[in-house]
């Protein structure tokens, strides 16, 4: 592939135990390039660096922790010098209703999903300006399309789009380049897992079959490596998402139409999330995560 060579470079990437994040560090190794794979799995992370080799080394952190994530850029640079490459990619969802859902798991959600990117970014902010290199905030379709039921998620995507392009802007004089990534749904336990929750299954049975049926991991670790290797401002998975980003005036009112239209199902979804106990099942940390951690398949993002 033309554009940057990874060969000898540093990639550090958060949310590396399992899904996006472990595919990615996967691809960015075989193309060459040291990777810190840095999440709060310190087993998994541990075996995924001694799978790939010594260019891989596994760093303990949660996003919400801005020192963490210091000591974490600091011992990178102490092993291989430099960060060239970061990609901010961890994340969490919860299902429920803004209205009733768990205070701790909104705040978690907007902790992780939002200020966990901009702790990500703060952290590795002045390696990547010393190195001239390329930061990737890990965003969603969420970012465009404020659905029910995904409140803090859908709001912390559309933060992590907004403070992406004003570094973008802040970081060009530099020689740094910064992109924003947006996902669909892709094929993960995950995504099944979100699926299968009460309030969900109602909900994405109204999505046209495109939008709903996950797509393969591959296309998204496909579009991060091609959007690496070209510094790209912005990439997206699967095709269909860059038509939606240029209607994007067009496409929310279009989403509360639909939802609107028939106002019993919305009813019904709505108290679903409030009535299912769905939310006392989630793991206060990893989220819905935590219905497919001890299966395989890993984790991503949900759009």
């Amino acid at each position: 592939m033309s554009g940057l060579d990874l060969r000898g470079r540093t990639a550090f990437i958060t949310g590396a135990a399992r899904g996006i994040g472990a595919a990615t560090a996967e691809r960015l190794y075989a193309r060459g390039a040291n990777v810190a794979l840095v999440g709060l799995e310190p087993d998994r992370l541990a075996e995924n660096a001694a799978r790939l080799g010594e260019r891989a080394i596994a760093l303990e952190a949660d996003v919400t922790d801005l020192a963490a994530l210091q000591e974490c850029v600091a011992k990178t640079v102490e092993r291989f010098a430099t960060i060239d490459v970061a990609i901010a990619n961890a994340g969490i969802s919860f299902m429920g209703t803004l209205a009733s859902a768990p205070v701790e798991q909104v705040e978690r959600t907007l902790a992780v999903n939002l200020l966990g990117v901009w702790r990500t970014d703060r952290a590795v902010v002045g390696e990547i300006v010393r190195s001239r290199g390329y930061l990737l905030n890990i965003c969603s379709l969420s970012a465009i399309t404020h659905a029910p039921m995904m409140g803090p998620y859908t709001a912390a995507k559309a933060g992590v789009e907004a403070l992406t392009d004003s570094l973008r802007l802040e970081l060009a004089p530099s020689g740094a380049a910064v992109g924003c990534a947006y996902f669909g749904f892709l094929d993960t336990d995950l995504v099944k897992a979100s699926f299968a929750q009460p309030s969900a299954e109602a909900m994405t049975a109204k999505m046209p079959a495109f939008m709903r049926n996950p797509a393969p991991l591959s296309i998204a670790i496909d579009a991060i490596e091609r959007g690496v290797a070209k510094r790209s401002a912005r990439l997206w998975a699967p095709r269909w998402i860059g038509p939606m980003l240029r209607l994007r005036g067009f496409l929310q009112p279009l989403v509360e139409r639909q939802a609107r239209a028939d106002m019993d199902a919305l009813r019904e979804n709505v108290r679903l999330a409030e009535t299912s106990a769905e939310a006392e099942g989630m793991d206060p940390l990893l989220g819905v995560a935590a219905s497919v951690l001890d299966r395989p398949g890993g984790e991503t993002a949900l759009p």
